[in-house]
């Protein structure tokens, strides 16, 4: 009745504050509460409001019951203290967009010749002397032709024009789908919270202040706030003040919850007390220049805050102070750069990188496939520049010769205008060759073709956070998944149970079992459950109940209704306030208990756990009579042999249930000692989990297998369960030599003597291990980083991981793509990852690498075109120039070529749909050319036949066709047949071939599937389309002239050729021609000198197409580049040191919430087996202690080393970057094996780099 009416009285105070709008606390208020940490902010708070319900009374809401939650209180709400968005920063404008594709230097030089073009085409010679300038230039001014020299000038800015703006509109299309994406990440994230007394989830940008939001472990927080209860609750607050150390927060000593910080444990009551701009992530952001606000009054605002920071800069700095000094070569690297803003910031920006403004953008990675096509794209710009170059000096030379020499024409100054007309002519046609040749459709194209698989992505749920993920995707060797939730339904059920000495094989009736123990069941159960798990009426009738939260748990409670009891009752009774101290789960304990005190200063605990960790900590077991009776080490051993592994092997998950008594007589126990407290328990039951088995993952994993992808089980559970589920899979054939292992054996393994991790030991295991179990997430980490280092195999392995727990993070960030679970992971995991599966499923593992596989494809379809245009076009430009002093393609038609090969083109063939053929070869690996052989067979052999019909045409159509010659031709003369039909069949055969492109592994159907694609269809139709109206219509600005229906006919005749070609081509076997050479082979590390991959190791990743243009600088550029380089050469080891060519897992993370630097991990796993290395001897991957490693930093002489603040975060990111021991055995690693802490030896790579600088 008390509880009642306590309520009553909420109920009537919340009424109250409707009536009267006023919160007697202003915005500006919590600030300045908010700023405040630790004990300051626990006096602030009991002088100003006596207590959190205190602060919760000011604001209107109720510690238990929360906000009502009536829309009228919320918009309030919203307008007085704001919402809870972040303004993203105003993404760039069309004419931006425009203006940045101008900058395009074959552009800018066709502009340049266009204008002077345009200009002399207005001056006219006096008529007089026009004669005497030699006989190119004579026989023009009949007609008034002469006019319209103007047009070609014209056009040609035109059709620059076209260019410009469907690169900008790409450009700009594209960027509007990022936000699309972004929008769609942030609508995904959702929080719980209490309202009206109902707990529910509502959309992160939907909290206001005053709302009771429920923390637990893995969230991460959009909001800032003050905690009303909390259990053992742990925070990593390392993004804001770079502490690595988790903090301990509760409501007596430090009870301020700050937004973009993680849970790493426990769980825990908050009041929402600041949001959005005002929260201590939105103060970062304002004063990164995200939110610029234009008023004034923003003004006024970012000025205070910058005052406010700069006050929390020297509170950050004293709290420094008595830490230890780490970060002051940190500070300092960022006054060189002069960001004064950034040194403001220094205290919260942990990870030093100012570059993080452009949160909203995910950075532009170079991928595998970047590398590849910027290199290849370089070598085809540097080929066409020759042979532009050759065009423009051959048609001048021979003008020259031809008029003063051979025609003996007296130079005279008249006549000089003409000339340079000449000249100008000349130059255009050179930088038309240049500009078909130069293939800058190859980076659209792939833009286009991730950009639309991430957009189709999205129907097969897989949301792509980063876009070279999806890329890298088709090239996987291994996919480590976790085996609940991915593999299995994640709807968990207790099927079997061992209770009282009886083994039941289902749910047995709940008279069967002793009443007391029943009730000691029932009651562990409703209290060691965490209070946010439930389990719900079924949404559609008939339908099975809904779990909500742990599902573990929710079979727990499920368990209890099957025997007939309600669990919420209990939780009635004793509601979550009422517990006196709770251990929540996390990897290390592997159990989670409850400790109940009761009225006669006695405390009761129930703990749940793994069964064999728990077992082990039982020294009795309740048997029929409901009384305790001692189990020794001969019974537990019986119990595990007949109970737990029978019911492992059937893939059930086993769970044992036990609780204590601490009696009033032995006074209090001393709580944080955990391993005393965790002892001598009593066993009250062992219960089966079942989690079926997803129906379509068994087919999913054949395809997997079939496709060459190794898939490999990593989970937490009983290695019996796991290899039951394993087999069920189809991960392990009967009768294959496969290896199941477990955590701990795995680790003895492959530790030396001195349990420091030895890549070779690895390498003995990882290619026959199949399952590994019982694993904690470093486990899992090392056999992924093993994985990816080893050089076992002649090709990398491209790893992508499964996780879904915070402690996932470190081996989702170190795979090559790590999936994140949308429905059961945690923010932290969505964080770390590249691509988060919305459904949990692993079939969409396998659609996503249907969907790599087919990016790359498409790239190669499109090359394969785009190459064959390239050569004919050059080709015929080249020669036509040489032999008839004119190109037979003109400036205008050059450009329309261009853009149907370039544009058009990239957009018909990125957008192919993948088919499930794609899963039936092998993956391409790292090393494979883009081109291969059949494809440079395909090129050639199509260029042999459009060149014949071209050349036939030039030099025989006036006799074919029975019509003038357009050879020739004086300057402005007008256009000819002969040369509109060259041109039409040209455009012709390059539709046509397009089809041919569609295949690229000698297919012979090509027009297979073509239907399917609309994008494709309409492309070619429409191009059609436009040739016809410019061949009939086009007039003198394209130099057309209209064509007969014969002539149109020959010329489709003639096109069409090339298909029936494409037939004779693919059937020449690819193996006599060993003459052909493939192309587009990224870079191999060994090409690279020394020296310039110190000077590459700032770069993200190693740039190709840097590298080629570096190679051919001249020596002085490298002089000035000295200097940059030293501030490089340091930022390099902050920052990143990419360890794979092209292949960095982007660090730059694209969720407004989740803010400045990844979360810390902090694994500390306190399994004894585990031997742990002592503080000074260091190794490469146990995340067990590890804060002694120095890393010597360049340029400081090894005087005052600072330490690296290390934890397993810098363990796997730093820890990787910096010191990659053996790696490739062709780079040298950064610091040699074991020799972490100590100064650099002479010969290391370290000091050459020292000496070099």
């Amino acid at each position: 009745m008390a509880n009642n009416s306590f309520r009553g009285a909420k109920h009537a105070r919340r009424d109250e504050a409707n009536h009267e709008a006023e919160f007697s606390c202003s915005l500006q208020e919590l600030r300045s509460l908010m700023e405040l940490r630790g004990t300051e902010a626990q006096a602030k708070i009991q002088n100003c409001y006596g207590d959190v319900n205190g602060l919760c009374a000011r604001l209107r809401t109720s510690p238990v019951e929360g906000l009502d939650g009536n829309s009228e209180d919320i918009s309030r709400r919203k307008k007085e203290f704001g919402q809870n968005v972040i303004p993203p920063k105003k993404p760039k404008t069309f004419l931006q967009l425009v203006w940045e594709a101008l900058q395009d230097v074959t552009l800018i030089i066709l502009e340049v010749a266009a204008i002077i073009s345009l200009g002399l085409s207005f001056y006219r010679p006096p008529d007089a002397e026009r004669k005497n300038c030699g006989s190119a230039a004579g026989g023009v001014e009949e007609d008034g032709e002469a006019e319209a020299g103007w047009i070609e000038g014209a056009a040609i800015l035109l059709s620059v024009v076209c260019v410009v703006l469907v690169t900008a509109f790409n450009d700009w299309s594209k960027e509007k789908q990022f936000r699309g994406l972004q929008s769609r990440i942030e609508q995904e994230q959702k929080f719980t919270v209490v309202r009206g007394g109902q707990v529910i989830q509502i959309n992160v940008s939907e909290i206001v202040v005053g709302d009771v939001a429920q923390v637990k472990y893995g969230d991460l927080l959009p909001t800032d706030g003050i905690l009303i209860q909390s259990n053992d609750l742990k925070i990593d607050e390392s993004s804001l003040t770079g502490e690595s150390d988790h903090v301990k927060k509760s409501v007596n000593e430090d009870p301020m919850m700050l937004s973009g910080t993680h849970v790493m444990e426990g769980s825990g009551k908050m009041l929402v007390t600041a949001v959005g701009v005002n929260s201590q992530t939105g103060i970062i952001f304002t004063l990164l220049g995200a939110g610029e606000e234009g008023d004034a009054d923003g003004e006024d605002k970012g000025e205070k805050e910058k005052k406010k920071k700069e006050k929390e800069k020297k509170k950050e700095e004293r709290k420094k102070k008595e830490k230890k000094d780490k970060k002051s070569k940190k500070d300092n690297d960022k006054s060189k750069k002069g960001k004064n803003k950034d040194v403001e910031m220094e205290p919260l920006n942990e990870d030093g990188d100012p570059e993080k403004k452009n949160k909203n953008l995910p950075k532009k990675e170079k991928s595998v496939l970047q590398g590849k096509l910027t290199k290849l794209a370089v070598q085809i710009g540097k080929a066409g520049l020759l042979m532009s170059t050759l065009t423009v000096i051959i048609l001048i030379s021979r003008f020259l010769i031809d008029t003063f020499w051979i025609q003996g024409v007296p130079w005279a100054k008249e006549c000089a205008p003409i000339y340079v007309q000449f000249m100008v002519k000349f130059f255009i046609i050179g930088v038309t060759v240049l500009v078909v040749a130069v293939p800058e459709g190859l980076p659209l194209a792939v833009t286009i073709s991730l950009a639309y698989s991430v957009k189709k992505m999205m129907k097969d749920n897989n949301l792509v956070r980063h876009l070279d993920a999806c890329e890298t995707m088709g090239n996987a060797t291994a996919i480590c998944s976790d085996k609940t939730g991915t593999l299995t339904m994640n709807r968990m059920t207790v099927v079997q149970a061992y209770i009282a000495g009886c083994f039941y094989k289902q749910v047995p009736e709940p008279s069967k079992i002793p009443a007391k123990i029943l009730d000691l069941l029932i009651l562990g159960i409703g209290v060691n459950c965490a209070y946010t798990t439930k389990i719900m009426p079924p949404e559609k009738e008939g339908g099975l109940p809904r779990q909500v939260g742990n599902k573990t748990e929710c079979a727990l409670l499920g368990f209890a209704r099957d025997l007939h009891r309600d669990y919420q009752s209990i939780r009635n009774e004793i509601p979550e306030e009422k517990l006196f101290k709770v251990y929540t789960f996390n990897s290390a304990r592997k159990s989670m208990s409850t400790v109940l005190k009761n009225h006669d200063g006695s405390y009761r605990m129930f703990s749940k756990g793994a069964s064999e960790i728990l077992l082990k900590k039982c020294c009795k077991i309740l048997i029929a009579s409901g009384e305790p009776k001692d189990l020794k080490p001969r019974d537990r051993d019986h119990l595990v042999k007949k109970v737990i592994e029978p019911m492992a092997s059937e893939g059930l998950r086993t769970i044992c249930l036990a609780y204590r008594d601490f009696p009033a007589a032995d006074g209090e126990p001393d709580w944080d000692n955990e391993a005393h407290i965790l002892s001598s328990l009593t066993c009250i039951a062992v219960v089966g989990i079942e989690d079926p088995v997803r129906p379509e993952v068994p087919d999913a994993i054949k395809k997997c297998q079939r496709a060459g992808i190794t898939v490999r089980m990593v989970t937490g559970d009983n290695i019996n369960t796991a290899r039951a589920i394993a087999i069920k899979c189809g991960i392990l054939q009967p009768g294959d030599d496969f290896l199941c292992m477990e955590g701990k054996e795995f680790n003895r393994q492959i530790r030396n003597e001195l349990g420091e991790i030895e890549q070779e030991r690895i390498d003995k295991i990882w290619p026959k291990l199949r399952v590994l179990a019982r694993s904690s997430p470093t486990d899992k980490h090392t056999l992924v980083k093993g994985i990816i280092d080893s050089t076992v195999l002649e090709q990398r392995q491209v790893v992508a991981v499964t996780g879904d727990g915070t402690n996932d993070g470190p081996a989702l960030k170190k795979a090559d793509v790590g999936f994140a679970m949308g429905i059961a992971g945690t923010d932290v995991a969505k964080e770390a990852s590249d691509i988060i599966l919305t459904d949990d499923n692993f079939t969409s593992i396998v659609k996503a690498v249907m969907w790599g596989r087919n990016v790359y494809d498409s790239i190669s379809k499109f090359l394969q075109f785009q190459l064959t245009v390239n050569v004919v076009a050059v080709i015929v430009a080249f020669t036509g120039a040489c032999i008839t002093q004119d190109s037979p393609l003109k400036a205008v038609q050059m450009l329309w070529v261009n853009l149907i090969m370039d544009t058009f083109a990239s957009l018909a063939l990125a957008t192919e749909p993948p088919t499930e053929a794609l899963l039936l070869r092998n993956p391409y690996g790292r090393k494979k050319p883009l081109i291969s052989r059949t494809m440079m067979k395909n090129i050639l052999g199509h260029a042999i036949y459009q060149l014949t019909v071209i050349f036939l045409l030039l030099f025989l159509g006036e006799t074919l066709f029975d019509i003038d010659s357009g050879r020739n031709a004086p300057l402005h003369a007008p256009p000819s047949e002969h040369y509109t039909i060259v041109f039409n069949t040209f455009v012709l055969m390059q539709i046509f071939n397009e089809l041919n492109a569609r295949k690229i592994h000698g297919e012979r159907n090509v027009f297979e599937g073509m239907f399917k694609n609309p994008i494709f269809c309409s492309i070619i139709l429409g191009t059609l389309i436009i040739q016809v109206i410019i061949v009939q219509f086009g007039g003198k600005p394209f130099s057309c002239v209209g064509l007969t229906i014969d002539q149109w006919l020959w010329c489709i005749f003639l096109g069409l050729g090339s298909l029936l070609w494409g037939q004779l081509v693919s059937s020449v076997p690819t193996n006599w021609l060993k003459f052909l050479k493939t192309a587009g082979h990224g870079t191999q590390q060994e090409e690279i000198p020394e020296e310039e991959l110190e000077e590459m190791k700032d770069l993200d990743a190693i740039d190709h197409a840097e590298m080629e243009l570096r190679r051919s600088q001249v020596l002085w550029c490298r002089g000035l580049n000295r200097i940059q380089t030293q501030i490089r050469v340091v930022n390099a080891f902050r920052d990143s040191v990419s360890p794979y060519e092209g292949l960095e897992t982007p660090e730059s993370r694209s969720s407004i919430h989740n803010f400045m630097s990844h979360p810390e991990f902090r694994i500390e796993d306190s399994e004894p087996q585990i031997p742990l290395i002592d503080e000074n001897e260091d190794e490469d991957d146990a995340p067990t202690k590890r804060n002694s490693i120095v890393i010597p930093p360049p340029l400081t002489g090894l005087s005052n080393l600072p330490p690296l603040p290390s934890s397993p975060n810098q363990n796997n990111n730093a820890m990787d970057r910096v010191v990659p021991l053996h790696k490739d055995g062709s780079r040298p690693s950064l610091i040699p094996p074991n020799s972490a802490g100590l100064p650099p030896c002479p010969g290391s790579p370290l000091h050459s780099l020292e000496t070099s600088l």
